[in-house]
């Protein structure tokens, strides 16, 4: 049996039924899981989706699990070196590249060209033709870090060169980046008018861009984090931004999530919160689908599966 449980409408949940066959499949609730779900669970062979991190160890018949997400650390602190033994997870690495490299592009030349400004002051019907204007910025000559040459990465590479930006990359693993060590991002951090992280939450990762860190960065220069929310201390981030230190920010991700009412983050100046949407496509469900069934495929034949997780990198 197949436990799935993403938010797919009667049609696309009848379609996956067909390309699952002879498997039968099992829609589990994603946003208030029941006993029934947990029962579901514990009886499949194969899981699409996610589920309470603490199902996982119970689940003594599950041997594939295919994430519905590139990050997978919540599920980090389990005991991967005996589960992974009877238990495959794979995840969607990659998969979302293009819409969040979109986002991200969207956001820096929405604060490049004053869109966020011009958004606030259309319902205002304030006309600030002259002031805006002067304020204004073009990419082309910027200098812009990735931090974080995955999929993504190479991805906000391709957007951002036609538009004459210069573009360097800082990652540990991927190839074709420009710098591999620390000492090195810290070289370039303060060259940089565009610093884009794209990094999955790992103990390596998490607080990355901490005081030191984050105090290299030139004084105008915008912060970019479609990653995980757990690479920046968002605390000092709120303390560059609403002293004027930092140009700006387009965050797709935080350390909490929804971001709390009460959160500074939602008041600080030249700030764009896209409320963890940047994945987000209108045919997104039906493109996990097919990745999930060519995976079938080559589950059933024996194959290796793609995007297998290495639990020791921590994606």
């Amino acid at each position: 049996m197949i436990f799935s449980n993403l938010e797919f409408d009667d049609g696309q949940k009848e379609h996956l039924r067909r390309l699952c066959a002879p498997d039968t499949v099992y829609f589990g609730d994603p946003e208030h899981p029941s006993v029934a779900d947990r029962e579901a669970f514990l009886a499949a062979d194969i899981a699409f989706g996610g589920c309470p991190p603490e199902w996982i160890p119970e689940a003594k018949k599950l041997r594939w699990m295919q994430f519905a997400s590139v990050g997978v650390g919540e599920y980090a602190h389990l005991d991967w070196k005996r589960r992974s033994e009877n238990l495959v997870c794979t995840n969607l690495r990659g998969f979302f590249a293009v819409p969040v490299a979109e986002t991200a592009m969207a956001g820096l030349l929405s604060l490049y060209r004053g869109i966020d400004r011009l958004v606030e002051l259309k319902p205002r019907r304030t006309w600030m033709k002259l002031e805006l204007r002067m304020r204004l910025k073009t990419l082309s000559g910027a200098n812009v870090l990735l931090v974080g040459y995955g999929s993504l990465g190479q991805r906000m590479r391709n957007l951002m060169i036609p538009f004459g930006c210069k573009v360097t990359a800082y990652d540990k693993f991927a190839e074709g980046a420009e710098w591999t060590e620390l000492a090195e991002l810290d070289t370039a951090l303060p060259d940089a008018d565009v610093i884009c992280v794209a990094l999955p939450d790992t103990p390596d990762t998490r607080r990355l861009f901490a005081k030191e860190r984050l105090g290299l960065i030139k004084q105008g220069a915008v912060f970019i984090n479609v990653g995980r929310g757990s690479v920046v201390d968002e605390d000092l981030l709120v303390e560059a931004l609403s002293s004027g230190r930092l140009g700006g920010a387009v965050l797709d991700v935080t350390e909490k999530e929804p971001l709390p009412v009460e959160h500074p983050l939602w008041d600080c100046p030249n700030t764009v919160i896209t409320q963890h949407t940047a994945g987000g496509s209108s045919d997104e469900l039906d493109r996990k689908s097919s990745f999930f069934t060519d995976n079938l495929r080559r589950h059933r034949a024996g194959l290796p599966l793609e995007n297998v997780v290495d639990w020791e990198r921590g994606f």
